[in-house]
């Protein structure tokens, strides 16, 4: 049974989630537990029942779920007006001392949190995190099927072919001495297919380049590839934008205006510097070479000379 599926004034069974918090107050226990969708408040008047119980303990608990007081509805929460009174709680699986507590806004090491990944992926905000990312995929596929764009796969051992990075490397087994790379991206493959007659390609692709880590690049990453062969840059552009707007709308309820304002690269160089400019920093380069004409060095020569 899962949190999400409790109705009111119903005896649940089996009601499976860890431990989350664990309240004292008086005479009552106040034990939170969670699941993939939620959480929901147990409360007990016989706390000395449940002595054993701590944080992140798995348990499988049975009671009536009732409706709380209204001054005690928690409004955070999704069940926040309903709670649970425990009548049998058992342990399925024991937990040790965290080394950090299940909560977001942490102030702790990345190194500590990486060692204990499958406790940081415990966390609210990091299950956002993966929620999220899902839900990107999704948008995109829907999109690209609205507009009969093929979803196909690439190999991801390849033939090493000179690209922007060096290759990550895997040996083979079978051929000694001979090894294969990961790609840095599906480009000589989705050319292959259109030129084998198809008519748009698309790619969730993952893809490896053996390279220092940067805010915007890792040795592991995942991109979107398009291929739509005869068409103009206009056309890309168009479904790019719908899209982005489409990845917004579904995955977080905003809405983009449309059309996105075009900026040529002689333009982004000339007043960014950069082809990838941040356009919400309003520092932008000013061309003053006018200031510089002859004449005017002449004049400036002149007052620094007298």
């Amino acid at each position: 049974m899962e949190i999400k599926s409790i109705k009111t004034n119903k005896t649940v069974t089996g009601l499976t989630g860890w431990v989350d918090t664990i309240r004292h107050h008086g005479g009552l226990l106040f034990i939170e537990i969670r699941d993939y969708q939620g959480k929901i408040q147990l409360v007990t008047d016989s706390p000395d029942k449940f002595p054993e119980v701590k944080n992140e303990y798995l348990v499988s608990i049975s009671g009536k779920v009732v409706k709380r007081n209204k001054d005690n509805i928690n409004v955070n929460l999704e069940h926040g007006d309903k709670e649970i009174q425990l009548s049998e709680l058992n342990i399925i699986s024991y937990s040790k001392v965290l080394p950090f507590q299940i909560e977001d806004n942490l102030d702790i090491d990345e190194q500590i949190r990486l060692k204990y990944r499958y406790l940081d992926l415990r966390r609210p905000e990091m299950q956002r995190n993966i929620q999220l990312r899902s839900d990107v995929f999704a948008s995109i596929r829907s999109t690209m099927m609205a507009k009969n764009i093929n979803e196909i796969d690439t190999p991801t051992l390849i033939k090493s072919m000179p690209e922007g990075a060096r290759d990550f490397i895997v040996p083979s087994r079978k051929n000694s001495g001979k090894f294969y790379a990961l790609p840095q991206s599906p480009q000589m493959y989705k050319q292959l297919f259109m030129i084998s007659g198809f008519e748009s390609y698309y790619q969730i692709a993952r893809c490896y380049r053996d390279e220092d880590s940067r805010k915007d690049r890792q040795p592991e990453f995942t991109q979107f590839d398009l291929e739509i062969p005869f068409y103009e840059p206009t056309d890309i552009q168009k479904i790019i934008e719908e899209l982005v707007c489409n990845l917004f709308k579904d995955c977080m309820d905003i809405n983009i205006d449309t059309p996105f304002t075009r900026v040529s690269y002689e333009e982004c160089i000339l007043k960014h510097g950069t082809d990838k400019p941040d356009l919400r920093n309003p520092l932008d380069i000013k061309d003053i070479t006018h200031i510089f004409d002859n004449t005017k060095i002449e004049f400036i020569s002149k007052l620094i000379l007298d």
